[in-house]
């Protein structure tokens, strides 16, 4: 795109890079006239503004010159380090003179601006080059093959680089070699090329095209590369730019035969080594790549040829072209729109005729009208490729799961020959910047697996910085202990211990002083005052006329001594007389111990006393009306304007198991954005809720909404730690916020394996609570086998925090659920599993039932396992080896399968299936259903305790996740052979397959493959991904005949086996 436009036929010279404003300076060209035949000669210097959108360029100085000029150039000699207008323009003249102008001088209208000058040359001077490494010294050359070495320092005496070559010939191009400081080039219109060495004074090697038709217009040095340089032929029988290699000057090493006519100049550029200029006779200005031949951008020229070409040292993206019809134009390559420059060229000759009436109208000329041009010819595009120097030498990017990509274009050796494609190394690392975030994260999904939440609790209680959050620890570690209500009140600050023993000393002490029961005789009086009419009443057995007379005489006691006599509807009467009359301070709260109305002190209670509230609801109020109680006092401490009772509501909360109130609690009174501050409520929220699930018979995978916006944000946390699979584990699983869902979504792909669709159906034993005092099933409900209770965790990795519900579809061996019939479940011992698998490992696939069924199902068939987690499901550990429930295959198809599952210690009884106890083989004791209440509720003799046998764990390292894709690759190809096989005997070497593999997976979790083994395994992976057995096999076969026997031989005949199960069944 055309930028500048200046009226001069003049040569011309950009200043140095280091130069700021930037400046071209031209000097009228030798040999060429303009319209005017003019012989009048100058040096002119103008400023380059980009910033002005119009084509001209401020002109700063003009000195009228004697002489003309074959060549000019500007070079940095004294240029200061601030970059003032300094250095020195070097022109060369038309009778072998060379000329030294200062251009400060020159800009600040002095008449003397000549620093030096020589007439040592024969001819014109038409090469000129200054070194860029050392910058007082200028190469110069003109006819008879003279070429001299100027050193500006001391300018009377040149050197020359060695003998004139014979035959003479014209100098027509000089060029310093842009790596080795004492290499010089010279050509000439012969087209023959000579490289001097100054060290030897003598010439090192020559260059010519055979052809003998190359007349050089044109030499370059690569800027990067030392040995190679490009030469220009302006002849128009050989219109090319030839690229020489010195380590084989034989013949060219490329030729670009881009121009149609002869080429007339030529420049590379130092930015971008990849972009050369060259103008010729067929008016084009083109830039090209040298390496590739390829032209990367054509300039919008005229019909007119341009001679001299220059790239903008300071500016790489900015040319001037001087062309024969005696302008000089400057173009950018970034290309750019044209649309106001169009205009303003309209409006700078619409103004130049004013309001003149030219042709005697009478009128005005009216305002000059162009055609409107599409917006396709109003853009110029830029070069095909960027630039170097628009290229970034480094970058970062940070990605979601807390990955940093960084990327370094390191400068290595340039390519030589054909241009080969650099690979440049991206490096992608974990940042963590919230360690202690995430190792009290771990330590919390470590208590959710092991089940020790006392022990936690009581740690977080030493820890404790305040008495309120030691407060709050010691509440819900009371919920994990026997006799939580009497441990509720001792945290408030009654015993029930020391009240009694003051009440015996009080006793004791009142003995003393009671008069002894003798044997006397008594009086019954009759008389007519008020004892002798109760007397009368009592005789008759009227009591309620007694009542009645002793109330009002103010007889309080012995009026409810002889009401309990009367009976319960007469004592419930003086009761409400008796709390009618009553004024004393502790009157309301005898009468809601008596009435059980707990409602009434819980809403009018001074809040001042609300620890005295929740002692007496902790130890009167019913299981089911506890939990309301407690939230309505919350609510009345939450909505007072004191902070501190505020912050005692979630104490009341912590006592109810409400966990959405406590988390609106304790967000309104701690500070949200800290991670440290969010991980201390999601420890609160995952202790209540297994403290709910232990003792309430409520559904705890519902999530509120800002329960579920805090675990949204705590998930993000942890991916953004990296912690894609605890994330995923925390991530409520019912809710279908679309924050949460795409946040689901993302971290599925981060865990490499396709996004869940539909949710597979629940187990009925999700959301039932678990009985309190240790694992243990329920009556009715026999346990499964713990083969059965393997999990299957994504990818290999870290197993997620038990208790943290997951899309049944993202185990990655799940097939399809089993249809069954609701009504009937059978209960038989478990098989023992095959002697040659081993039964403890994490990762093994469920053991395979064979029961008596009606409809034939795969004998395969694995029934899925959910992963559960602490949050939004009831967890714990999985059962000892137990009676093991088989389904029947009679019966309709439900909606929801009923299949085995996993048993959790207090699961309820499988909602629609009829399971006799006489088949369960359980205790007796088992035989009473839960029926405990919120956390503290009063606990009945409802459920017996027995000790379960223990289970054995074993925990695995986790697959690396470079090769996580190996083992699900291996296993969805296992799962699709098994979906399509019908022959039992192809099914029953899947299943041995499947189980084999494990020696892979444990190898890879040890890394203890070479990396040949591990390269091989990965391309298996992605010809099965492709659906190319063929090829896998032939990698294979690749694997095992290069590598060690014993490392291959326990998993690679294995794989073999499934590869050509997967060819031959065509999956």
């Amino acid at each position: 795109m055309k930028l500048k436009e200046i009226d001069r036929t003049a040569m011309q010279a950009w200043s140095p890079a280091q130069n700021h404003p930037i400046y071209l300076a031209t000097g009228t060209s030798a040999q060429q006239l303009d319209a005017t035949f003019s012989t009048n000669a100058s040096l002119e210097i103008f400023e380059l503004d980009l910033s002005d959108p119009s084509l001209d360029m401020k002109s700063c100085a003009t000195f009228s010159s004697s002489h003309r000029y074959h060549k000019l150039i500007w070079g940095p000699h004294k240029m200061d380090s601030k970059g003032d207008v300094s250095g020195v323009l070097i022109a060369g003249g038309e009778n072998g003179n060379i000329i030294l102008y200062d251009p400060s001088k020159i800009i600040a209208g002095d008449k003397e601006v000549v620093i030096a000058q020589k007439d040592k040359h024969t001819g014109p001077v038409r090469a000129l080059d200054v070194n860029i490494f050392q910058t007082n010294l200028v190469a110069s050359g003109a006819n008879e093959s003279e070429i001299y070495i100027w050193d500006l320092n001391n300018f009377a005496t040149p050197m020359t680089p060695g003998a004139k070559t014979q035959p003479p010939e014209d100098i027509s191009c000089i060029a310093w070699n842009r790596q080795v400081q004492h290499i010089l080039a010279s050509a000439s219109p012969s087209g023959r090329a000579t490289v001097w060495d100054l060290r030897k004074n003598e010439p090192i090697i020559k260059v010519s095209d055979h052809s003998n038709r190359m007349h050089c217009s044109g030499l370059a040095w690569h800027p990067d590369v030392a040995t190679q340089m490009v030469l220009a032929s302006e002849d128009d029988r050989l219109p090319v730019v030839q690229m020489w290699d010195l380590r084989f000057a034989s013949s060219p090493l490329r030729v670009l035969e881009n121009h149609a006519r002869g080429i007339l100049a030529i420049a590379w550029s130092m930015a971008d080594p990849e972009l050369l200029l060259s103008c010729g006779k067929d008016a084009k200005i083109l830039c090209s790549n040298p390496n590739t031949g390829e032209v990367l951008y054509e300039l919008p020229t005229n019909t007119q040829w341009c001679f001299d070409i220059q790239w903008c040292p300071r500016n790489p993206a900015v040319l001037s072209a001087a062309s024969f019809d005696g302008r000089i134009r400057v173009y950018s390559i970034m290309g750019g729109s044209i649309d106001g420059l169009r205009q303003k060229q309209v409006d700078k000759l619409s103004s130049s005729f004013g309001n003149l009436d030219p042709f005697g109208t009478g009128q005005p000329l009216p305002p000059l009208q162009i055609p409107q041009q599409t917006s396709q010819h109003s853009i110029v595009l830029p070069l095909k490729k960027p630039p170097k120097w628009i290229r970034r030498p480094v970058g970062a990017s940070f990605s979601f799961g807390g990955k940093l990509v960084t990327f370094e274009n390191v400068t290595g050796q340039p390519q030589q020959g054909a241009e080969q494609p650099r690979r440049q190394p991206v490096f992608i690392s974990q940042v963590v910047t919230e360690k202690d975030f995430l190792s009290r994260s771990e330590q919390l999904q470590h208590v959710v697996q092991s089940q020790g939440f006392i022990s936690y609790c009581q740690k977080k209680i030493d820890a404790s910085q305040t008495d309120f959050e030691k407060n709050v620890w010691s509440f819900l570690k009371v919920n994990f202990e026997e006799d939580s209500r009497g441990k509720y009140l001792e945290l408030l600050g009654y015993r029930r211990e020391d009240l009694g023993e003051k009440r015996i000393k009080e006793e004791k002490q009142e003995c003393d002083f009671l008069p002894s029961a003798g044997g006397g005789t008594f009086n019954i009086s009759v008389s007519g005052d008020i004892d002798g009419l109760i007397t009368r009443a009592l005789l008759t057995g009227n009591f309620e006329s007694a009542v009645d007379l002793c109330l009002h005489d103010n007889r309080m006691a012995d009026a409810i001594i002889l009401a309990i006599a009367g009976g319960q509807e007469l004592l419930a009467q003086t009761q409400k007389k008796y709390f009618a009359k009553s004024q004393s301070k502790i009157t309301r709260l005898i009468t809601a111990v008596v009435m059980k109305n707990w409602k009434e002190i819980v809403e009018s209670c001074d809040l001042k006393n609300w620890r005295e509230a929740l002692a007496a609801v902790l130890t009167y109020a019913k299981p089911d009306e506890f939990s309301a109680l407690c939230d309505l006092l919350g609510a009345r401490l939450e909505s007072e304007g004191d902070s501190l009772l505020r912050t005692q509501a979630c104490l009341c909360y912590i006592c109810a198991g409400n966990v959405e109130r406590l988390v609106a609690c304790w967000t309104k009174a701690q500070d949200g954005s800290n991670p440290l501050s969010l991980q201390d409520l999601i420890e609160k929220v995952v202790i209540l809720r297994k403290a709910v699930q232990l003792t309430q018979a409520l559904d705890t995978n519902t999530v509120g909404a800002l329960l579920a916006e805090k675990m949204s944000q705590y998930a993000n946390l942890l991916a953004a730690q990296g912690s894609i699979a605890a994330a995923l584990a925390f991530l409520p699983d019912n809710t279908n916020q679309p924050d949460i869902v795409q946040l689901r979504d993302r971290l599925c792909r981060a865990q490499g394996r396709s996004v869940p669709g539909q949710e597979s159906s629940r187990s009925s034993y999700e959301g039932q609570p678990l009985p309190k005092g240790g694992p243990g099933p329920l009556a009715g409900h026999p346990q499964v086998s713990r083969v059965q209770s393997q999990q299957y965790y994504p990818q290999g990795g870290n197993p997620p925090p038990p208790g943290f519900i997951m899309h049944g579809n993202v185990v990655p061996n799940s097939p399809a659920p089993l249809p069954t019939s609701p009504g009937h479940m059978h209960s038989q011992p478990p098989p023992y599993p095959q002697p040659q698998r081993p039964q403890n490992g994490w990762n093994d696939p469920p053991a395979l039932n064979r029961v008596p069924k009606k409809k034939k199902l795969p004998e395969n068939f694995m029934p899925p396992v959910p992963i559960t987690s602490p949050i939004m499901n009831p967890g714990g550990d999985p059962q000892p080896q137990g009676l093991q429930q088989q389904p029947s295959a009679s019966g309709p198809r439900s909606s929801h399968a009923s299949f085995p599952q996993p048993h959790l210690a207090g699961g309820q009884p499988f909602h629609g299936i009829q399971q006799p106890l006489a088949q369960t083989g359980m205790p007796p004791s088992f035989s009473k259903p839960n029926t405990e209440g919120a956390p503290g509720a009063p606990i009945g003799n409802t459920i017996q305790h027995v000790q379960a046998l223990p289970t054995e764990k074993i925990t695995k390292k986790p697959i690396p996740d470079e090769h996580l894709i190996l083992k699900t690759t291996f296993e969805d190809l296992i799962q699709r052979c098994l979906s399509s096989a019908t022959d039992p005997q192809t099914k029953r070497k899947l299943d041995d397959a499947s189980k084999r593999l494990e020696c892979l997976y444990d190898k890879l979790r040890d890394q203890t493959l070479s990396p040949t083994i591990i390269s091989g395994l990965h391309s298996i992976a992605r010809s099965i991904e492709t659906r190319n057995y063929s090829e896998g096999l032939t990698v294979h076969t690749h694997i095992v005949s290069t590598s060690n026997f014993s490392e291959t031989s326990a998993f690679m005949p294995v794989l073999k086996v499934v590869l050509s199960q997967a060819s031959k069944l065509g999956v």
